[in-house]
């Protein structure tokens, strides 16, 4: 049995590409297919594996700039050859889920995410854009690529939904069959997020103590900009760590407050600190799933987090954190307000993480691949 493995792009490791890692563990060895890769940006692990790109790869600026080309990433998707492969496994949060596969071929797809930008998330992406561009290209481009997502969604027999929240998308966005979608959360590293002292890893702006910490990547559904508000000028520090195409946008809104600090892309020893010596987490916009507010947990501490989405699957309300109900930075101050009343267990916050290891995620994908291929499990 030939077996291959596709995700969208390799530019960075994010949660989508923590979870590729435990998936290619389970096939060492086989290929790797990909619109693009990055060398040098995500882990040893994933690129131990031989990679195998699209055209996507060669076009100019392409690793600086790949999502200026996502009308194409259809047609480079399914430019991919894997003729060759009895089963293919795809992580897909973009078109990953798209490939073409040969008749008999078995495809089985770990889906972090509909097209956010296409479907329940494109005024987020692209609201505020009043130009030709926003009102006359931006609305064709995605009708198109909502059409094609739909389209190709039967090309994976079975759907491994990474939320419940996410499995409700499949389903009334692509009119899957609830039968072909079953959920998987994905893994939060609770052996290396643990509770304890920052140490010696603590970035210098978090030195002063008493902050409140967003570990993010920098893009507009994330609604950091809430955050910003929300402590603009105020007595509370925010520490933000993380970058991407917002990131520009985002520092010029909070330029010259002394209450928040930009602090870039951390490693993990650095960001574990930054949990471990935060007084509380904050996720302010509505993900499909989440793992950050579970690697505070797995560090002992709160969450705050908007009250939809996958939060909702991962936060405890009253007891790992509290959830704010409008989107708005007054509902976010009046949380925090709820927050600095109550004293917060950090054995409570540990042992939701814990539901949610690596371990469980494993011994549940071997579940789900063995039936998948008709075998018994080990």
């Amino acid at each position: 049995m030939r077996v291959a493995l596709v995700h969208d792009w390799l530019t960075g490791m994010r949660g989508g590409e923590k979870v590729l890692e435990l998936l290619l563990e389970a096939f060492p060895g086989a290929p790797l297919y990909t619109l693009l890769h990055v060398p040098g940006s995500v882990s040893a692990a994933i690129e131990s594996h031989p990679i195998r790109t699209a055209f996507i790869q060669h076009l100019p600026g392409a690793a600086r700039r790949y999502r200026h080309y996502l009308p194409l990433f259809p047609l480079a998707i399914e430019s991919l050859d894997l003729g060759d492969f009895d089963v293919v496994l795809s992580s897909s949060h973009c078109v990953a889920k798209g490939v073409r596969l040969r008749a008999g071929a078995r495809h089985l797809c770990y889906c972090h995410a509909p097209m956010r930008y296409a479907w329940d998330q494109y005024e987020a992406y692209f609201g505020e854009r009043r130009d030709f561009l926003g009102r006359a290209v931006l609305p064709r481009v995605m009708a198109s690529l909502r059409a094609w997502d739909r389209r190709t969604a039967t090309r994976a027999q079975r759907y491994l939904a990474n939320s419940e929240n996410v499995r409700r998308k499949l389903i009334a966005f692509w009119g899957l069959a609830p039968a072909r979608c079953r959920v998987l959360p994905p893994p939060v590293d609770a052996e290396f997020y643990t509770p304890g002292p920052p140490g010696p890893d603590l970035p210098a702006a978090a030195a002063a103590g008493d902050y409140y910490l967003i570990v993010s990547a920098m893009v507009p559904y994330k609604r950091l900009d809430l955050a910003l508000a929300a402590f603009a000028g105020g007595r509370r520090r925010l520490l933000v760590a993380g970058d991407g195409p917002d990131a520009a946008r985002l520092r010029a809104l909070a330029a010259g407050d002394p209450a928040i600090a930009f602090l870039g892309r951390q490693d993990d020893a650095a960001l574990r600190a930054l949990y471990r010596a935060a007084r509380a987490f904050i996720l302010a916009g509505e993900e499909d799933f989440g793992i950050t507010p579970l690697e505070a947990q797995a560090c002992g501490r709160p969450v705050l987090a908007l009250g939809a989405g996958g939060a909702l699957e991962t936060v405890i309300d009253g007891e790992t954190g509290l959830f704010f109900t409008e989107r708005s930075a007054a509902s976010l101050q009046a949380a925090m307000g709820r927050l600095e009343a109550r004293i917060w267990d950090p054995a409570l916050a540990r042992a939701q993480a814990e539901r949610f290891g690596k371990p469980r995620f494993r011994a549940a994908l071997r579940r789900e691949l063995a039936d998948f291929l008709g075998e018994a499990p080990a």
